[in-house]
């Protein structure tokens, strides 16, 4: 269908995530430091991010475009809704916040050593933090039946560059290994100096 939707100029992104926050629709989200449209259907042609664009990185165009769904919109914002209990040993083994979920498993410490923790990483995820140090345990089983029992769309796990959160790291592999899923999953390093690890 030919109809009105927005464009993002990736160039002139300055990924400040102030379109993301604007947008009803969730429609738009920060994919590595860049404001990116995620499915045409969720966008409604109306443009309430323009404005709040200060680098002018958006622009209407007129283009062959799925229709605008409000009904995947409000399925979207069911989902999107925060989780709790979010500690992994709390966590239900299936809750609808769940479904179709991108799951970031985090360590505790990272919200506090990256200060844009929450806008980065867990805007439109759900989320479980623990820490394999002061847990003890063995996260693995408990993920792996989370992600078996649930239709897990990605997997993001934060972890500390300390050694202790390698426990974190190799649990969240080993379950995403162990429930049969083939799933996008990525790791990302903060530095105790609150920066991420290239």
């Amino acid at each position: 269908m030919l109809r009105q939707i927005i464009h993002i100029d990736e160039e002139k992104c300055v990924g400040c995530g102030l379109c993301a926050d604007a947008c009803h629709e969730n429609a738009i989200a920060i994919v590595n430091g860049k404001a990116k449209l995620i499915r045409d259907d969720y966008c409604d042609g109306m443009g309430d991010c323009l404005p709040h664009c200060p680098a002018e990185a958006i622009t209407f165009e007129t283009r062959e475009a799925a229709a605008y769904d409000e009904a995947a919109v409000e399925a979207n914002k069911r989902r999107m809704r925060p989780n709790w209990p979010v500690q992994i040993k709390l966590a239900p083994i299936q809750a609808p916040y769940f479904d179709g979920a991108k799951l970031l498993i985090a360590a505790d410490c990272t919200a506090y050593a990256y200060a844009a923790f929450h806008k980065e990483f867990i805007k439109g995820k759900a989320t479980l933090i623990g820490c394999p140090k002061l847990d003890a345990i063995d996260y693995s089983e408990k993920l792996t039946e989370i992600i078996r029992n649930n239709d897990i769309s990605s997997v993001t796990i934060i972890r500390m560059e300390v050694p202790c959160c390698g426990g974190l790291e190799m649990a969240a592999k080993k379950a995403i290994q162990a429930s049969g899923k083939f799933l996008p999953w990525q790791v990302v390093t903060i530095s105790i100096d609150g920066n991420i690890v290239e």
